[in-house]
């Protein structure tokens, strides 16, 4: 090394960081050029695919494809990750008639590649590569060769792969998206593969879902006496209580905010009934409704909890802000 690292001056470290993001822009910048029949012909390939696409690559660029793979699934397009050097070891079982190989190499002359290809089309499956070098032994056997050339490496050395394996990816997601919108793959699709997710959570999780039903519903009759009310609201925990009558229908809300209030208008919390305080009406949701929903319009009308009602007008939930953080809601 030339240099001690404590010997380079933080405008020089700025100066290499930069140089890396202008030339790795460059190199994708540079795949806008290539949008032309051959990608639209390897979306027609995989849009066909009746079973699964089968990605694959060495070293880097076989990190580059488990991600693509991962985007592809994530996105509509059942796929997976096989490494090349395992697929000639057994893996290669994997690949089905009905799948289709998408194959990673920069210089398209990856060995362990080269050892499955005769395999891959004795299979009689599609390939398709994505090399750097379109006279290359894999870009010729593919059916369909994405060129992701660069220029040259982010790396000064010129030898660890860097903005050609950011063009890759690129090139990657494009395929991803593009087939997204070919099938209509829509958010709530999305969130059916992350329901672990907090996307997932907010397009999943209905009202239904997370509000406080049955017996856990704090309600009191229309009759009811504020002193009712409240043990109410302390043995239910939600900090409000619903006020019904005689159908079961919600008629106003009762909060801890509203005692605040009635304590600071010296009410008589002994003696007053519920329904002489109560906020009448109260604001209420559909338990269909997404509880993302009910989150912004808590939200929108500045208030902590909100009834729910079925379709027949009637009680038949309540919930917080509590219960949406506790489901991951906001």
């Amino acid at each position: 090394m030339n240099a001690e690292p404590e010997q380079i001056e933080n405008r020089k470290l700025r100066e290499l960081g930069l140089a890396v993001i202008q030339t790795e822009a460059a190199a994708v910048a540079a795949l806008a050029g290539r949008m032309d029949e051959h990608f639209a012909q390897a979306c027609r390939y995989l849009l066909a695919c009746t079973g699964r696409i089968v990605v694959t690559g060495m070293g880097k660029s076989g990190h580059i494809g488990s991600k693509i793979a991962a985007t592809l699934a994530s996105t509509g397009s059942p796929a997976f990750f096989v490494h090349p050097g395992e697929a000639s070891h057994g893996d290669l079982g994997m690949i089905t008639a009905g799948d289709v190989v998408l194959a990673l190499s920069n210089s398209g002359e990856t060995p362990e590649i080269g050892t499955i290809l005769p395999l891959i089309k004795r299979r009689g499956v599609p390939l398709i590569s994505m090399t750097g070098n379109p006279a290359s032994t894999l870009a010729r056997e593919a059916e369909v060769n994405l060129d992701v050339s660069v220029e040259k490496e982010a790396c000064p050395l010129g030898l660890a792969p860097t903005a050609s394996t950011t063009a890759a990816l690129a090139m990657g997601d494009a395929l991803a998206i593009a087939l997204l919108e070919a099938r209509g793959f829509t958010a709530n699709d999305f969130a059916l593969s992350h329901p672990g997710g907090s996307l997932g959570r907010r397009l999943l999780l209905h009202v239904a879902d997370i509000m406080h039903r049955d017996e856990r519903i704090p309600r009191v009759a229309r009759q009811a006496s504020l002193r009712d009310a409240l043990v109410e609201m302390s043995a239910k925990g939600l900090g409000m209580t619903a006020i019904v009558d005689e159908r079961g229908h919600a008629v106003g809300i009762f909060t801890d905010g509203d005692l605040r209030r009635v304590l600071d208008r010296g009410v008589d919390v002994r003696s007053a009934l519920v329904s002489e305080v109560m906020i009448a009406g109260g604001i209420s949701i559909e338990p269909q409704r997404l509880a993302a929903e009910a989150a912004h319009l808590m939200q929108e009308k500045r208030i902590n909890c909100l009834l729910v009602n079925g379709d027949d007008g009637k009680l038949i939930g309540a919930l917080n802000m509590h219960d949406l953080l506790r489901a991951g809601v906001v």
